[in-house]
C-alpha cells in the first residue's frame, strides 16, 4: 500500500509541472505585440440615417487589424505565420502609452466619420455646414521643442494668430518658416484655451521644418440629415471609404451594391481621395474569411522622390493583389484612387 503511494508521487508532480509550463506558455505576457488579421464588420450595423439603418441586401465590410500582447506560445506561432507581425512596444505605440494609443485611434475615427459624412453629402448634393476646428495632437516627436508642452488630444487651432481651413494649410504655413524660428500655438485642452511657444525643428522623415507632432483633423459637421455612428472598440481612419459608401446609399435611398458583399479599406479625404493605410495584407485575409466577393484597395501613387529612395516600395493595391494570390482567394481586388472609382465599379455590378 505504502509502496504504491510513493510510486504515484513523482507522476503527480510531473503533471503539476506540465500544467504550469503550459500555463506559462499560453498566458505569460511578453514585451511584444502581435499584429494579425482582425475582423470584417458590416458597416450598416454602425450607421443610421434619420434614425434608420440600411436594410439593403449585401454589405459593405470595414476590415481591421487585430493586436494582442504576445505569450511564449503565440510569439512562436507568429514567427511561422507570414500574416502575423511581431512588434515591440516602442514600434507599436511609439512615444505613447497604451491609453494614449487608444485615444489616438478614437480621434482618428471621429475625423474619419466627419470626412465620410462630408463626402457622402457632396455626392448626394445635399447641404451641410462643415467647420475645420484645428488639428488633434497625436504625439510629440523626440527632440521637438514642444515636448512636455503639448499633450495627446490637445487641439491646435491657430499658429501665430493664423487660422486655417485644413491641416494641409497648417503644415504648409509651418514648413515655410525658418529652422529655429519660434512659433506660438493656440490650443484647447479640457475646454481650456492657452498659448504654447517653441522653436521649429527639422523633421527627420521629410527634412523639412516643422513643429514635431503627428496629427489629424478636428472637424464638425451639421446637416439636416441626421447621420449617426455607434461604434465601440474600433479606431483609426481606415474605414472612411466604406463609411462613405454606406452613408451615400442611405442618403439616396438606393442600393449600389446590388446584394454583393464588398470589403475594403482606405482613409477618405475631404475631396473624396482615398489614402493608403497600414496592414492591408492582414485585412485581405480577414475579408476573405468573411466571404467578401470584392475588396476596394487604395491605389494612391507614391511620389517620384519617395520611389527614388525606396524603389521596391509598393502601394496598398499592389500588396493586396500579392496577398490575394498567396492565399488563393476568389475575392477580386479593385484599385481605387478616389470614391468615384469605387462608385464606377459599383455601377458594373448586376
Amino acid at each position: 500500500m505504502n509502496q504504491r503511494r510513493k510510486s504515484k508521487t513523482p507522476l503527480f508532480f510531473c503533471i503539476i509541472i506540465a500544467c504550469l509550463v503550459t500555463m506559462i506558455g499560453l498566458f505569460l505576457p511578453l514585451p511584444y505585440y502581435i499584429e494579425m488579421p482582425g475582423s470584417a464588420e458590416d458597416v450598416q450595423q454602425f450607421v443610421t440615417i434619420d434614425g434608420q439603418k440600411n436594410e439593403n441586401t449585401g454589405a459593405y465590410l470595414l476590415t481591421t487589424v487585430g493586436i494582442r500582447q504576445a505569450s511564449p506560445v503565440t510569439l512562436l506561432a507568429a514567427k511561422f505565420n507570414e500574416f502575423q507581425e511581431i512588434e515591440t512596444k516602442e514600434e507599436l505605440f511609439g512615444d505613447n502609452n497604451s491609453d494614449e494609443y487608444d485615444v489616438i485611434g478614437q480621434l482618428q475615427m471621429t475625423s474619419s466619420e466627419n470626412m465620410a459624412k462630408k463626402v457622402a453629402l457632396d455626392l448626394a448634393k445635399e447641404p451641410y455646414e462643415f467647420v475645420y476646428e484645428g488639428v488633434f495632437v497625436h504625439s510629440v516627436v523626440e527632440g521637438s521643442d514642444f515636448e512636455g508642452k503639448l499633450q495627446v488630444g490637445d487641439v491646435v487651432y491657430q499658429v501665430d494668430d493664423q487660422a486655417f481651413e485644413s491641416s494641409e494649410q497648417f503644415m504648409d504655413y509651418v514648413k515655410n518658416k525658418k529652422l529655429g524660428e519660434t512659433v506660438t500655438l493656440k490650443i484647447k485642452r479640457d475646454d481650456q484655451e492657452k498659448n504654447v511657444s517653441g522653436k521649429l525643428i527639422k523633421l527627420e522623415e521629410t527634412n523639412k521644418v516643422g513643429i514635431g507632432i503627428t496629427l489629424s483633423d478636428k472637424t464638425s459637421l451639421k446637416s439636416e440629415r441626421n447621420i449617426d455612428f455607434e461604434i465601440d472598440g474600433i479606431g483609426g481612419p481606415s474605414a472612411g471609404l466604406m463609411f462613405t459608401l454606406e452613408i451615400y446609399e442611405g442618403l439616396i435611398d438606393k442600393s449600389l451594391r446590388n446584394g454583393h458583399v464588398i470589403a475594403g479599406t482606405g482613409e477618405i479625404r475631404s475631396n473624396g481621395d482615398v489614402g493608403m493605410i497600414g496592414g492591408i495584407d492582414k485585412k485581405i485575409v480577414a475579408a476573405d474569411k468573411a466571404g467578401a466577393e470584392f475588396f476596394f484597395a487604395p491605389s494612391e501613387d507614391y511620389s517620384d522622390e519617395v520611389l527614388k529612395e525606396n524603389p521596391e516600395l509598393k502601394n496598398n493595391y499592389q500588396v493586396a493583389k500579392e496577398t490575394a494570390e498567396k492565399i488563393k482567394t476568389k475575392m477580386k481586388i479593385i484599385p481605387v484612387k478616389n470614391v468615384e472609382d469605387a462608385l464606377a465599379f459599383l455601377k458594373t455590378l448586376e
